[in-house]
């Protein structure tokens, strides 16, 4: 028995032990719950604080962003408010002009800084037909109002800024796992926060506007500056790091994500789960993310260009294992320090109960001796509690117990001889009055159907002799009247032949009847069979049936030994068993079993078994009867059964039936190998007028036994 058997036993059969448990129950039970939900709460709590800091993250990352295009608007709103720059477009000084914004250009790391019209086109420059490119903010702008935001380049319109833009902005795409499916191998477009001021003389009337633009895609600084903000010194903890990360559509364009050792993931995409949340539905999404090849506690929002549509996501982040790691150790610190405590209240719990329950042991070992058949007693116990009071009225209980049972030993002693005495004799007795009961009910059947069909070919062979006479005379007068009137016969020629087939009809229906009531004239010529062929030959013989009915026809022929009979005779029998069965199971998922088997040393037995409607006792009593039949009104003839019972008794043999309402029916024929031929109904009467006498005397015999 391994130890859990040995605890489960222990619990179940010791006193002490069941107490036991009912005190440190509580602590087993209690205390892991108490745990599972530290650690569950832990866990959640730790995830929630590091969600709301990502998210505080994105928000600062998000303000930061909005500063930076503020910064820049006010950059070139100095620009065009400042004296010089507003003397140099008065006096049109294009070579002023130029200096001012290279300056400001280069001091600013805008991509572009242009002066055009308010129709877009460029001023001051030595190719004056280029043309900047028009949206709603060069619209806004026009009207006077300052206006700074996101808007996303083609590679035409980069090409017109800087033909280098096209080449150094092209950016492969790399395979990311989790990403949606893309066709896609390039991003060429561009991401840029285009700030346009509007340029004002003395008057108050706009003469120029300053268009400028500051590249985001590969732009390493722009992302690096949000991170120092974002993530500084002590805002993480050791060994995580801090990203930032700025995505044109699903792409990331510019980032400190690593993709390896002194590498940024350019190129990769974000996940199919994030990128539908964010710009599919325009959500933000604050969760555990897969970002390029780590998990990251991470924040993505949208970005929305001009016109107010979801063109990119910003995304800030921070590693999640130094988290992960640092919450793994303190709960394995808290589940130390619970089992530490729940081994220390099982140690104190089991120690009590040593001192309280030790009296009892010796009562247990009593109880065990007992039971294994030693007379063991508990003796003195010095303890004057309830407990030494309970162990000495033990040992008086044990006494008393054991007298008792040897008495009720020498009772049971005698009383199971008897028993078994009786109860064998009983069952002899029951056993062969069954058997009896069984043999007369089955005599009983059969002889009446014996004389049935003796009574009836007594009869119809004397109907049958009677209107035989008068058909032959009615023959022979036709013949002298057709050779009497010769031609004068031919207007009633057509009645007197219909007559003639009449009564050859009557001679043909006269000969069946002399051939059911004495089988032995009509018998055909006895030979040597195998039952399992002549089986399979009878069911070509039913085959036309199938195409009305549905049912299945299972063989499981074994029989080894060959008969001797009329095949034309047994193939009669068989086919009306078959058909009997196909009706039986009309409307039925109709299954038919036919199965032969060796009978002892003496012939062969062939069952026709089906799952039909079966029969009552009532219905089995009469199947045998002449002009007896189950189905309905005005099918069958009622005489197929009659005849083959008499065919089979006629050879020796014997047709037997077993059925149960609507569980189908079960009929059996024995033939005798060698087959002891029967012509006399009246030798197969005695034969069961003996059987039944010998099944009356044995039941009296039965009844009279005391």
């Amino acid at each position: 028995m391994n130890i859990f058997g040995r605890l489960n036993k222990a619990v179940r059969e010791t006193v002490r032990y069941k107490l036991l448990v009912l005190v440190l129950f509580p602590i087993l039970l209690v205390m892991p719950i108490v745990l599972a939900l530290a650690i569950y709460w832990g866990s959640n709590f730790t995830y929630d604080q590091l969600y709301i800091k990502v998210n505080t993250d994105l928000t600062v990352a998000n303000d930061i962003f909005e500063r930076i295009r503020e910064d820049y608007l006010n950059r070139l709103g100095r620009l065009a408010e400042s004296y010089a720059f507003r003397t140099a477009i008065e006096a049109e000084n294009a070579d002023l002009i130029q200096q001012q914004l290279s300056d400001l250009k280069t001091a600013t790391g805008l991509t572009y800084l242009h002066v055009i019209d308010i129709s877009g086109n460029r001023l001051y420059e030595e190719n004056p037909t280029g043309h900047s490119r028009s949206s709603s903010s060069l619209l806004t702008a026009a009207q006077g109002l300052p206006i700074v935001g996101v808007e996303i380049f083609s590679a035409e319109d980069l090409a017109i800024e800087d033909p280098f833009l096209v080449r150094a902005n092209e950016l492969p795409l790399l395979e990311t796992p989790r990403a949606r499916p893309t066709d896609r191998r390039v991003e060429e477009r561009g991401m840029m926060i285009r700030a346009i001021y509007p340029v004002k003389v003395s008057s108050g009337k706009i003469v120029a506007l300053l268009d400028g633009g500051v590249l985001l895609n590969g732009n390493f600084n722009f992302v690096d500056a949000i991170r120092d903000l974002v993530y500084g010194p002590g805002s993480l903890l050791k060994g995580s790091i801090g990203t930032v990360t700025v995505f044109l559509d699903d792409v990331r364009i510019t980032t400190n994500v690593p993709l390896g050792p002194g590498e940024r993931a350019l190129g990769t995409r974000v996940s199919e789960e994030v990128r539908s949340r964010v710009l599919d539905r325009g959500e933000t999404w604050i969760d555990r993310a897969f970002v390029v090849n780590d998990w990251y506690i991470s924040a993505y929002e949208p970005i929305f260009d001009e016109t107010g549509k979801r063109v990119g996501m910003l995304y800030t982040g921070y590693l999640e294992a130094p988290y992960r790691l640092s919450l793994w150790r303190a709960l394995a610190v808290l589940v130390f320090m619970f089992l530490a405590l729940m081994v220390l209240s099982s140690l104190v719990a089991i120690r009590g109960a040593k001192s309280i329950f030790k009296p009892l042991e010796s009562m247990t070992k009593v109880v065990h001796a007992t039971r294994s058949g030693e007379a063991q007693r508990i003796g003195r116990v010095a303890s004057q509690d309830e407990i030494g009071e309970l162990a000495r009225e033990f040992d008086v209980m044990l006494d008393l117990l054991q007298e008792r049972s040897q008495q009720i030993r020498d009772w049971a002693d005698q009383l199971e001889d008897k028993v078994a005495e009786r109860t064998a004799e009983l069952e002899r007795k029951n056993a062969d009055l069954l058997r009896t009961i069984r043999v007369l009910r089955e005599t009983r059947q059969q002889l009446v159907v014996a004389e049935k069909l003796a009574a009836l070919g007594e009869l119809t062979a004397g109907v049958a002799h009677e209107i035989n006479n008068p058909t032959q005379v009615m023959l022979g007068n036709l013949d002298v009247i057709m050779a009497e009137l010769g031609p004068a016969l031919n207007p009633v020629g057509k009645e007197i032949d219909l007559i003639i087939q009449q009564v050859y009809r009557i001679q043909d229906i006269i000969n069946s009847l002399l051939q059911y009531a004495r089988p032995d004239e009509f018998a055909g010529y006895l030979v040597e069979v195998d039952i399992n062929s002549v089986v399979i030959d009878t069911l070509k013989l039913v085959q036309h049936m199938r195409g009305s009915e549905t049912f299945s026809i299972d063989l499981d022929l074994k029989a080894g030994y060959r008969v001797t009979i009329n095949q034309q005779e047994l193939q009669q029998v068989l086919v009306n068993l078959i058909v009997n069965a196909i009706h039986a199971v009309e409307g039925r998922d109709g299954k038919i079993m036919i199965m032969s088997r060796d009978w002892d040393k003496r012939g062969v037995i062939v069952c026709v078994k089906d799952n039909g409607v079966g029969m009552d006792e009532e219905q089995m009593g009469r199947i045998f009867n002449p002009f007896y039949s189950t189905k309905g009104q005005g099918e069958g003839s009622g005489l197929g059964l009659s005849v083959s019972y008499g065919i089979i008794r006629r050879y020796g043999g014997n047709i037997t039936v077993k059925s149960t309402p609507g569980e189908g029916a079960e009929f059996t024929l024995w033939l005798l190998h060698e087959p002891e031929l029967v012509e006399d109904e009246a030798t197969i009467t005695e034969q069961m007028h003996a059987i039944e006498a010998t099944a009356e005397l044995t039941t009296l015999r039965v009844e009279r036994t005391p």
